[in-house]
This record gives C-alpha cells, sequence and structure tokens, in this order.
C-alpha cells in the first residue's frame, strides 16, 4: 500500500459513522462483565488485546481470562445507541445504561 492509499484509507477511517452500546462479556463459567463503548465495533478488538497482554482494567477480569484461556470468552453486544440518544453527555448516559444493565444481568464491570 503506498503513501496515499494508506492516508486515503485513515482519512476513511476517521470519517465513518460509529455506533455506541452497551456489550457484556461472557465466560464459559459463568461470568459476565458488562462495559460500555462509544464504538461498539471496536470494542472486541480492543478489550482482547489488552486482556491478551494482562493490561485489563477489571482485575475480575482478567484474572478468569488468565484462568481459562481466551476459548472460553465471547462478546455480546446487549443494546446499540443512536447519536440522537446519547444527548449533551455521551458518557454519562452510556454509563448509566451500563449499570442498569450490570444489576439486570448480576454483572461486574468490564
Amino acid at each position: 500500500m503506498n503513501t496515499i492509499d494508506r492516508k486515503a484509507a485513515a482519512a476513511a477511517y476517521k470519517k465513518r459513522e460509529t455506533i455506541a452500546g452497551i456489550y457484556a462479556i461472557r465466560s464459559a463459567a459463568g461470568g459476565v462483565w458488562v462495559g460500555y463503548a462509544r464504538d461498539i465495533d471496536a470494542i472486541q478488538n480492543r478489550a482482547w488485546f489488552s486482556l491478551r497482554t494482562g493490561a485489563h482494567m477489571s482485575k475480575s477480569l482478567q484474572a478468569a481470562w488468565n484462568a481459562e484461556g481466551e476459548a472460553a470468552f465471547s462478546l455480546e453486544p446487549l443494546e446499540l445507541v443512536d447519536a440522537d440518544t446519547l444527548g449533551f453527555n455521551p458518557e454519562k448516559a452510556l454509563r448509566d445504561r451500563a449499570s442498569g444493565w450490570r444489576e439486570k444481568l448480576g454483572a461486574e464491570s468490564a
């Protein structure tokens, strides 16, 4: 890929529409962790990378990952949220929705 193609690809990536949402990471042993992301399409790659490198912020999720291995985990979107619904403070809106899902599922924070 030449420099012009690379710059065009980077510009297209930055301009793409993102969809925010709430997600759950589930382990085969029954553990559930709920989180939120401004870009739900990219969250699994980000979460798996941090778990593989041992740097995930959730210590309980990291411990379960280390004990059970990558194959025991899956990520599922629970709720997609459009930009109009997020309002003035999208971070707070997502945090509040994730909190509700944690209560509903008896989950920990991802």
